[in-house]
């Protein structure tokens, strides 16, 4: 299982010098659940992010990317196909998101 999200957060915690117990209780999880976050074995809810990069005082995308990046990672880790795959997806989003723009921009 990728672990970027994990690693990085438990860096960003051990430098706010925060105990594992201070943030799994701002976050109103309990402290093994948090535990396994960071050490890769659970994946953390998407909601959970904002609120922690709030607690760790961290960019939220810079965050949001690295958790982003563990859940493709581990989806398609295994996959012959998988770059080939990424990079249509990875088509598909930016058009996507220039008609979002674009739609954007029209309505202003």
């Amino acid at each position: 299982m990728a672990n970027q999200f994990g690693e990085q957060i438990k860096k960003l915690r051990e430098q706010g010098n925060l105990l594992q117990r201070q943030v799994a209780s701002q976050l109103d999880l309990d402290t093994p659940l948090f535990s396994k976050i960071e050490r890769g074995e659970r994946t953390a809810k998407k909601e959970i992010v904002s609120r922690l990069a709030k607690i760790l005082k961290t960019n939220e995308k810079e965050l949001l990317t690295l958790w982003l990046a563990d859940q493709l990672h581990n989806l398609a880790k295994d996959e012959d196909v998988a770059f080939k795959a990424m990079e249509v997806a990875g088509k598909s989003i930016k058009t996507q998101n220039q008609k979002r723009n674009e739609t954007k921009s029209n309505r202003q």
